[in-house]
Order: structure tokens, then C-alpha cells, then sequence
């Protein structure tokens, strides 16, 4: 038990550290966005709702059960199934990480994306952080067709990007989480300013090879 609360305390200063670093870089604004990481007991630790991410107070995280019952701290964000339905589907998966970063956002608002992979392969590091990428049809905020929606992607993608919304990714650690985050928002950003230019991706066997190591 005393191993646990001591993970517990080392999780929420991680929250807030990794919450700090996103938003003062500009990669979540306002009240968007939220974190969790999940303990070795099946609880979880999250962001509270109506939460700055550049303000967390480690005190003030919301605890939940496995279940998602709400434990301690303040009431969880109200996407807390998103990042539910990551964990229900991903036993590995120990953090998940919901922006509305600018560049993922406006990408999953263009027209004619491939909804099985909205983002090419321009980069080895995106190829290794993120892999594919499938497109999560949109749903109002807090409909409960859009934890479905997650659901069915999250078995086989620890990364999605919610249409007119915004990327929720999964990791192994909470840095894993927050890379592959960064790395997704970064590639998007590529790939706008390449809007209307030739362009060489990796090609298949390029990520093939990837993938495999």
C-alpha cells in the first residue's frame, strides 16, 4: 500500500508537470484538454473537469476506481471516457493524453482525409510514436455514441483523432503518452505547411521496417 500512495504522489506531480509543459508551449489553451494515468491497483488519476492544464494542483486530481467511480479530488474532466475506453481496450496502456492542439484539430476538420489513416508517413519518428492514425467520426461532446466510436478504433490504434475535436493518445508511461502526443501535433503541422506542395513521404517499405523494429 505505501508503494502505491508513493506511485500515487509521483503520478499526480508528473500530471501536473507534463499539464504545465503543454499548455505553456501552446499545445492546449484555456480549460481544454486533459490527462490520466492509471495506477497498478486499475484506479486512475485525472485531470478535473473545467481544469487549466497550466494550473493543476496536485491535491485537487480526481482519483477513480477501475470502474470509474469517482474516489477523491475534484469531479473527473467530462471526457473521462475517453480515456476510459483506452484502458478498457489497451490493458497495457498507463496514460492517456486528450488535447485540442491547433494543427491535429484542423486537420481532422479537412475535407477528404483518409478516415483509416488521416495523416501521411512523413517522418520516422511519427511512423514510430504514432503509426496510423484512423479519423473518429464527430459526435457532440459527451455523446455516448463518441465513447463507442473510440472504443471500436482503440483496440488497434493507440492513437485517434476525433473529427472537429482533437487526438487522444495512449502510452505505455505518461512521457510515452505525451511524445507520441507532440509528435502527432508536429506532424500535422508538417502537413499543412506542405498543403499544395510535392511531397515525399516515407514509402511502405520505408514503414514497414519501422514498424517492425
Amino acid at each position: 500500500m505505501t508503494a502505491l500512495v508513493s506511485m500515487a504522489t509521483r503520478m499526480r506531480d508528473d500530471i501536473c508537470a507534463v499539464g504545465a509543459s503543454l499548455f505553456n508551449r501552446g499545445l492546449t489553451a484555456g480549460s481544454t484538454g486533459n490527462i490520466s494515468v492509471r495506477l497498478d491497483d486499475g484506479s486512475m488519476i485525472m485531470t478535473p473537469t473545467n481544469a487549466c492544464l497550466g494550473e493543476l494542483d496536485p491535491e485537487r486530481l480526481a482519483h477513480l476506481a477501475g470502474d470509474g467511480t469517482h474516489l477523491s479530488g475534484d469531479k473527473p474532466t467530462k471526457e473521462a471516457f475517453l480515456h476510459n475506453c483506452m484502458y478498457c481496450e489497451r490493458p497495457h496502456a498507463g496514460a492517456v493524453v486528450h488535447l485540442h492542439s491547433t494543427h491535429a484539430v484542423a486537420v481532422s476538420i479537412l475535407a477528404d482525409n483518409n478516415p483509416e489513416d488521416v495523416l501521411p508517413p512523413l517522418t520516422a519518428y511519427y511512423v514510430m510514436r504514432v503509426g496510423s492514425l484512423p479519423l473518429v467520426p464527430y459526435f457532440a461532446p459527451g455523446d455516448e455514441a463518441l465513447a463507442l466510436a473510440v472504443k471500436a478504433k482503440a483496440g488497434r490504434h493507440h492513437a485517434v483523432l476525433l473529427a472537429n475535436h482533437g487526438p487522444v493518445v495512449s502510452g505505455t508511461t505518461l512521457r510515452d503518452a505525451q511524445y507520441a502526443t507532440e509528435e502527432l501535433e508536429e506532424t500535422a503541422r508538417l502537413h499543412l505547411l506542405l498543403d499544395g506542395h510535392r511531397t515525399r513521404p516515407l514509402t511502405p517499405a520505408q514503414v514497414d521496417h519501422l514498424r517492425r523494429r
